[in-house]
């Protein structure tokens, strides 16, 4: 019954923070607009991309595992792996807001909605049934001990392609848990810096969202992330990593994109994806991995391309 009690009031929670909507008319909203951060930097970076080192290269014994220790040199294992931290930001006029929704618990997933901020009034829809714009994607609940949590599919993904484009790995990566992590240096006209705003009451509430921690009898989820706010993975966070055991020696791109299908409604999709160019060098002059991994491969950042999907050949 507790646990019920606190799903209630986490919806009395989001309807009182965002309040009723006007925003129907979509010349009349306030988009939100992602941005992809450089691969391998931490949230909210706003240095030189080149000099980020929240990456590293990890030999594991179990290469089905989410996440798994590191081995150290000389510890047989049988995956590299490339892990990275990736971060999406949001720098536009208003936030993005979704709402997930499902008729029962016997339903195993959630269909997602987005909701946008009125430009009229200022009011942001406070429930699945107001949200105005209906996404493809679903919501799920993880119940690995890392998250038991509501994680939203397809928020962004990653891969390792050949200066050509063509895709070598991609990732195993599947739900994101939206909120406020951290802020953007960026000169923003609609950050919510009026906590009393439904945008700053929003912002209250994202900064502490958790998606439904520990509630996988939850009928109804919201997630999100504020203007002038971002959301971080850590490059130790599970699945955050492209398994680098078949590649061969060469130099590739690490590419990251954020609403890749575009099935998010923005303000712009110019910026969405982000790379770097990376050299890979298997120990000995080897072309391909041994069959016992003793020793991680040798891989060098060449540069880093926010902004752009190729960066080993730009064009």
């Amino acid at each position: 019954m507790r646990r019920y009690a606190a799903l209630s009031a986490t919806a009395v929670l989001v309807a009182a923070v965002v309040g009723p909507s006007n925003a129907q008319a979509v010349d009349s909203v306030l988009l939100p607009d992602l941005r992809q951060a450089p691969v391998g930097c931490p949230g909210g970076f706003s240095g030189d991309p080149a000099r980020c080192a929240d990456w590293d290269v990890c030999v594991v014994a179990d290469p089905d595992a989410p996440n798994g220790e590191c081995l150290g040199r000389g510890e047989p294992g049988r995956a590299a792996r490339l892990r990275f931290t990736t971060s999406a930001d949001n720098i536009g006029d208003g936030p993005l807001l979704i709402y997930g929704s499902r008729g029962s618990a016997a339903e195993p997933t959630m269909t997602a909605r987005q909701a946008f901020q009125s430009a009229v009034d200022g009011s942001i829809p406070g429930s699945y049934a107001a949200a105005q714009h209906r996404v493809p994607a679903t919501l799920y609940y993880e119940p690995a001990p890392a998250h038991t949590h509501w994680h939203l599919l397809g928020f962004e993904h990653f891969q390792l392609r050949t200066p050509a484009g063509d895709a070598v790995v991609v990732d195993r990566k599947t739900g994101f848990c939206l909120g406020d992590r951290y802020e953007v240096d960026d000169e923003l006209a609609r950050r919510p810096d009026d906590r009393t705003s439904p945008e700053g009451r929003l912002a209250g509430y994202l900064r502490l969202n958790r998606c439904g921690h520990h509630a996988p009898e939850a009928l109804e989820v919201a997630e999100g992330i504020s203007v002038g706010h971002g959301d971080d993975y850590k490059h130790t966070v599970d699945f955050q990593w492209l398994d680098l055991t078949g590649v061969p020696s060469g130099t590739y791109d690490v590419v990251n994109v954020v609403n890749s299908d575009r099935t998010l409604v923005e303000k712009s999709y110019d910026n969405n994806a982000s790379s770097v160019a990376i050299t890979l060098r298997w120990p000995g002059g080897a072309e391909r991995a041994p069959a016992e991994i003793t020793a991680p491969p040798l891989v060098r950042v060449v540069r880093s391309c926010p902004g752009q999907e190729r960066c080993a050949r730009r064009g």
